[in-house]
């Protein structure tokens, strides 16, 4: 191939997927800087421009759809060959990349990411954070992790755990001054702590009553995106909040924090960890499927 390496190309299908060099930078591990020149210097070779390029926007050109349209299955063979080597090594090595959502990545990163990158000390991982539920495929992810009820059909999934609860919660402190809420509706009279989801939506808390679902919206003065920011209000007794129990639970264990309305909780479904079929995988993703799977039913 001369100069040309696998590398490039693979660049080149990434921004095309992705559709801006920042986007695609991050996905490769490199500056959009570093990008932005690989690409320059492949379209020098070639003597042909791929993408055209203004301050907001990057498209293909119809050059580069056509190279992509036919580079395209050349480069999914040539990694399958090397999926195919790689699946024969004594230790695992490479990087793996793979979505979810922050809650769950929160819930994931003890027990499974850092538990394998201790027994795997050679593999790199890549643990990107999104609301949006993408195709991970489509995206370049090895994994994904989510809610039971959102793995695509077409994916093999692993359950991580049991099922998970949402919590409500407020300090002593603010107790010992309001009066404690007896049904979700009183929450209303309360100060909350509101979240935002990422898509601009104002979160409605969550309960069931008889196996009904009840949704409140509630009010409160601040209104925050992240749920470690909206842990530390709770904590300054600015008001209620309502999380994952898993964000909160030592609190409640310390007395930092008084677990509220806990019979309008129930039950949610357990996360999984979801794939695509692949044949000869590298020795480092079945690696990190042994131990989810290993994991999942210690948890059961």
């Amino acid at each position: 191939m001369g100069d040309y390496s696998l590398a490039d190309f693979d660049a080149v299908l990434t921004i095309g997927r992705r559709g801006t060099f920042r986007a695609a930078a991050i996905d490769l591990g490199v500056s959009t800087s570093a990008l932005s020149n690989t690409i320059a210097r492949l379209e020098s070779r070639l003597g042909v421009r791929l993408f055209n390029r203004t301050t907001r926007s990057v498209a293909l050109t119809e050059a580069g759809r056509r190279f992509i349209e036919q580079i395209a299955p050349a480069l999914r063979d040539i990694h399958r060959a090397l999926d195919t080597v790689r699946s024969q090594q004594e230790t695992p090595s490479g990087t793996l990349r793979i979505n979810t959502f922050a809650t769950a990545g929160r819930e994931i990163l003890a027990p499974l990411v850092l538990e394998y990158l201790r027994r795997y000390p050679d593999v790199r991982i890549d643990l990107v954070t999104e609301g949006a539920l993408v195709d991970i495929v489509a995206e370049g992810f090895d994994f994904g992790v989510r809610s039971v009820h959102l793995v695509p059909t077409d994916m093999i999934a692993i359950a991580l755990g049991p099922p998970r609860q949402y919590a409500v919660v407020a300090t002593p402190a603010y107790l010992e001054y309001h009066d404690l809420p007896r049904v979700p509706a009183d929450l209303r009279a309360h100060p909350c702590i509101r979240t935002r989801l990422p898509n601009g939506a104002l979160f409605r808390w969550h309960f069931q009553d008889e196996g009904q679902p009840v949704q409140v919206d509630v009010d409160g003065p601040i209104t925050l995106d992240e749920a470690s920011l909206a842990r530390l209000a709770v904590l300054a007794s600015v008001g209620i909040g309502f999380f994952m129990e898993s964000d909160v639970g030592e609190d409640i264990t310390a007395g930092r924090l008084v677990r509220l309305l806990p019979e309008w909780t129930p039950p949610l479904a357990p996360l999984c960890l979801y794939y695509p079929s692949r044949r000869n995988p590298p020795a480092a993703f079945k690696a990190f499927v042994d131990l989810a799977r290993d994991i999942g039913r210690s948890m059961q």
